[in-house]
């Protein structure tokens, strides 16, 4: 059996409306079902609406950036002992820029433009199929 990753819940993150059109028909090419939001505020919104598999994070959004809303979804997270990865999507590439994602509680980094494989392999990387490395009971 292949790798077979679809059928996430992705919560999509980014004020271009460019950018959300081409992420959502990439993340729908790999049968994903996505929900879009324009800003952190709405990303705090739809998170506490559902749990998604991941999250891709804009980081500089008007009213809320990818920052302060990664940061409120982990103060969430530690009262429901959940935690869904947080994936920053930015064209800003320094180390610095990267760190500050990180501090901010993301767990990985993407640069912008973001590319079809790139997607796929991080849904792989953050979301593996339960049936792919079964856990032992205890």
């Amino acid at each position: 059996m292949s790798n077979n990753i679809s059928n996430k819940l992705i919560l999509v993150v980014e004020d271009n409306l460019v950018n959300q059109k081409v992420i959502s028909a990439m993340l729908e090419k790999l049968n994903h079902s996505v929900d879009i939001v324009a800003n952190g505020q709405q990303a705090l919104e739809k998170v506490n609406e559902h749990r998604y598999d991941i999250v891709f994070m804009d980081c500089q959004m008007p009213v809320m950036d990818g920052y302060a809303a990664t940061r409120e979804i982990r103060k969430l997270e530690e009262a429901s002992g959940t935690r869904t990865p947080v994936v920053a999507m930015t064209a800003n590439v320094l180390s610095e820029d990267q760190g500050m994602c990180f501090s901010a509680g993301m767990d990985d980094f993407m640069a912008k433009p973001i590319l079809l494989d790139g997607l796929k392999d991080i849904i792989q990387k953050w979301c593996p199929e339960e049936d792919s490395n079964p856990r032992p009971s205890p």
